[in-house]
Order: C-alpha cells, then sequence, then structure tokens
C-alpha cells in the first residue's frame, strides 16, 4: 500500500504529493470534457463547444507553476485552462448551460468563462485575441510593482494573427512577465498547420530575442520543468519567453465534427490515444516510481466521475438569470 513516506518523497525535485495533485486535475478536466459531449449529444447545452481532451498535460503543467495571483488568458478550447487554474466544475457546467450559478451569470458560455478570482481573465472566442489582454495584464503588473505573471495560451492557428507578434514585440522591448504559450495540435481547424504555417514556429518568439523553448506536451512533467523555470525568470523581471507545446485533440474541432477522416485519418487518432495518451503515461510513471498503485489512480478516477457527475446535476437544476439582467454586466 502507498504510505505516508511514499507520497512526501521529492522525484524530478517535486514532492510525489503534488504530482498526484496534478494527475486529479488532469482527470478532473478529461472528464469534464467528456460530460460537456454528453451534454451537447442530449441537446441539454446551447450552442457547440471546442473539447481539450488528449491536450490536458499543458493547461496542468503550466499552471502547476502559477500562483493564484497570476493571471491567464485562454481561448475557444478553454475548459481546461479555466480548470487547471482553479475555477470550480460545477460553476463552469453552469455557464455552458446558461444558468445564473455560471461565472458569467450564463452569458459567457463555453468561450467567454472569466473568473478573476482565481487569475483568469477570460476565455476568447477570437483566434489569438487574448495576447493584447494578455500583455496588458503583465503591463499593469510590472507598474504596479507586482511580480505577477501572466500565461497566454493560444493555438498555433493564431500564429498567423498581427496582434501576436506586434505584442510579443513590446513584451521584450519592455521586459514584461509574460510567457506565450502556443499549444500546437496539429489542425487549424481542419486544415493541418503545416499547410497554414511557413517556416519554423519557434523561430518566431527567438526572432524577438526572447526564450523559446519546445516541449512535449504530452508530457506534464516536461511541461511543468520549463513553465516552471520561465515563469520564475519572468517573476525576476527578466522578460517574457515563448513555449511551444506540442499536443493533440482526440475529438473534433467541436463537439458537431465528428467525421473527421477527410482531414484526419482514424489510424492517427488512435496512435495518439494508446501511445501518447498524457494521462495513462503519467499513471504508467507514477506507479513505476511507486509512490502510488494503480487501484489508488483507480479509485481517484471514480470519485473524479462522481464530482463531475454531481457538478453536471448542480447546472442542470439552477434556474436562469431573470430576462432584466440582459443588459447588466456587459459592455456597449
Amino acid at each position: 500500500m502507498t504510505t505516508a513516506t511514499d507520497q512526501t518523497r521529492v522525484i524530478d525535485g517535486v514532492r510525489a504529493e503534488q504530482w498526484m495533485r496534478m494527475y486529479r486535475r488532469m482527470v478532473m478536466i478529461r472528464e469534464f470534457e467528456e460530460q460537456v459531449n454528453e451534454l451537447y449529444t442530449r441537446a441539454l447545452m446551447p450552442g457547440l463547444a471546442h473539447l481539450y481532451i488528449g491536450e490536458e498535460a499543458v493547461a496542468v503543467g503550466i499552471c502547476e507553476a502559477l500562483r493564484q495571483t497570476d493571471y491567464i488568458t485562454s481561448t475557444h478550447r478553454g475548459h481546461g485552462h479555466c480548470l487547471a487554474k482553479g475555477a470550480s466544475p460545477d460553476r463552469m457546467f453552469a455557464e455552458l448551460l446558461g444558468k445564473e450559478a455560471g461565472y458569467c451569470r450564463g452569458k459567457g458560455g463555453s468561450m467567454h468563462i472569466a473568473d478573476p478570482a482565481t487569475g483568469n481573465l477570460g476565455a476568447n472566442a477570437i483566434v489569438g485575441g487574448s495576447a493584447g489582454i494578455a500583455t496588458g495584464a503583465a503591463l499593469a503588473s510590472k507598474r504596479l510593482g507586482k511580480d505577477d505573471v501572466t500565461v497566454c495560451f493560444f493555438g498555433e492557428g493564431a500564429l498567423g494573427q498581427g496582434v501576436l507578434y506586434e505584442v510579443m514585440n513590446l513584451a521584450a522591448l519592455w521586459k514584461l512577465p509574460v510567457i506565450y504559450v502556443c499549444e500546437n495540435n496539429l489542425y487549424n481547424e481542419y486544415t493541418h498547420y503545416s499547410e497554414t504555417t511557413a517556416g519554423d514556429i519557434l523561430a518566431r518568439g527567438k526572432a524577438f530575442g526572447v526564450p523559446a523553448e519546445n516541449v512535449d506536451g504530452q508530457d506534464v512533467r516536461a511541461v511543468y520543468a520549463v513553465a516552471q523555470r520561465l515563469v520564475d525568470r519572468a517573476r525576476k523581471g527578466e522578460g517574457p519567453a515563448f513555449m511551444v507545446c506540442n499536443t493533440y485533440r482526440y475529438t473534433g474541432h467541436h463537439v458537431g465534427d465528428i467525421n473527421r477522416e477527410y482531414y484526419r485519418s482514424k489510424q492517427e487518432e488512435q496512435e495518439w490515444k494508446t501511445k501518447r495518451d498524457a494521462i495513462q503515461n503519467f499513471a504508467a510513471w507514477m506507479t513505476g516510481q511507486k509512490f502510488t498503485e494503480a487501484a489508488k489512480l483507480g479509485e481517484i478516477q471514480k470519485e473524479v466521475r462522481a464530482e463531475m457527475k454531481a457538478a453536471v446535476e448542480f447546472a442542470i437544476g439552477a434556474p436562469y438569470p431573470s430576462p432584466e439582467e440582459a443588459d447588466q454586466d456587459v459592455y456597449a
């Protein structure tokens, strides 16, 4: 059996209990997204959602390196980022269902969830749309004399947006505490990124004279190690950095993208799921280190699954906001 001593072991400079926390959070993100897909198929959720299944190690590895007072900005595929930064699943589900108990009182939906209490400045449906927000937050931290760091998540599709390079240029010149994280899941909606993105992705960060690193986005240990180093650097006032996390979305561009063979093969999907699954490989590493057992990890999965189902039931039963709120808490 796993003992208290096992849980306090330090592996790769990290306590075993911290690795376990990361595992639980990765499982939570996957279970959350599975429930989102079920809500869509049951016609209980208005609109579409873009699932983060397969990419869990990126959000968890990076947010584990952050403090609560640090900031993130997210994307249309942002549920994982929100949860990794500390959002509550019940309020997340309520937001997806347009309920008053949601983070934006049901007005943001899947692609515009924000939670300032945990440093989440918001998801954004515009490709690359949060780059300016993240850089502005980093500028504010520096001007206020704080050592908070901002992480800007974006997909490889945002590499075609000019605003990203404008703000990276300013961040480099002003040494702002911001980390630009490109989640390269290979596909810009339905097109492989090699058909839309010229040259070397990593070179885009190097062009501004900032540290730029490639990392295996399916390895939470690798993601965390790089993120921790770059976040610490930014916190010391040494400026921005650029990370490229190579990952893969197991499902379609959105929940309605079911027949995908016209732009990627089932064989490709299966290889990522069976050989490069972040959760399975992390579990194998932890049991191999002998600070936990497969049975314990199975218990975590059952606990998280029950938590997610309870959160869904909460959201389904929650009331909708009153019609009088339609023009409140919105920008004009």
